[in-house]
């Protein structure tokens, strides 16, 4: 985007609509960092109760005021521009949402290794992970209306909601009562790799604590084995694959 060089009273019609923008921006790094600053002060388990508390709040009181100001309807908390799109536009639309969660998890990573280096992107990926998976297993679990400790039933709904589940495509085998291997049939990231003939993304560091948190996050019972994620040797048929068992 351009610079602003004008003061406020002196904005074209552009600036404000890029000034808009960046008060979206400045909102949603708000948000984050109230949530990342309670669990630091508090701890997780209590900061999602109270991200629960301003989630719902703050939601209702921002569309409230954006629908006034923007003349649109809300219809069970939903606008209703969402509601009247057609069905394929709208699976479209969360498609590109979830395309564009990926992107920004890669433009981050970069943004990182060409400065510091990759053992500093790396390590900064995996601390991620280590807080982004328990709050999407979290978000998951609230938008389901799963209870606390819903076993391996509750893992597999889950694990079909997450933001991966819409831009790769995984499979569940070899299940039993107490046990079911997840697998990531086709990858995004590493089938991009793929094509430009380039060996596999090292995931596993990564992996290791995204699979162990979100499952521990849906029910702390469930235990997580990694049987192949890159650079371990992995069949044509999956990128990586995840035992989850429960006693």
């Amino acid at each position: 985007m351009k610079t602003i060089t004008n003061t406020p009273q002196e904005l074209s019609h552009e600036e404000n609509a890029q000034l808009i923008i960046d008060f979206f921006h400045r909102t949603m790094m708000h948000h984050a960092m109230w949530y990342a600053e309670v669990q630091h002060q508090l701890g997780r388990e209590k900061a999602q109760e109270i991200l629960k508390i301003a989630y719902e709040r703050s939601y209702n009181i921002q569309m409230k005021r954006l629908s006034k100001t923007l003349n649109f309807e809300m219809i069970d908390d939903i606008p209703s521009q969402l509601l009247n799109l057609p069905k394929d536009i709208l699976l479209k639309l969360k498609e590109s949402i979830a395309v564009n969660w990926l992107a920004n998890d890669g433009v981050w990573f970069q943004a990182v290794e060409f400065t510091r280096g990759m053992n500093d992107a790396k390590r900064c990926n995996d601390s991620c992970w280590a807080h982004f998976s328990p709050f999407e297993a979290w978000s998951v679990k609230k938008l389901l209306n799963l209870p606390e400790k819903s076993g391996l039933k509750g893992l597999k709904k889950a694990l079909q909601f997450r933001l991966y589940a819409t831009v790769n495509k995984q499979s569940i085998s070899e299940e039993t009562p107490k046990s079911f291997v997840f697998q990531m049939n086709e990858c995004r990231v590493q089938g991009a790799r793929k094509r430009k003939n380039l060996d596999d993304y090292p995931c596993k560091s990564g992996g290791l604590v995204e699979y162990t948190t979100f499952a521990e996050s849906i029910d702390p019972a469930i235990k997580t084995e990694c049987i192949a994620c890159p650079p371990d040797k992995h069949p044509d048929e999956y990128y990586c694959a995840w035992r989850f068992s429960i006693e």
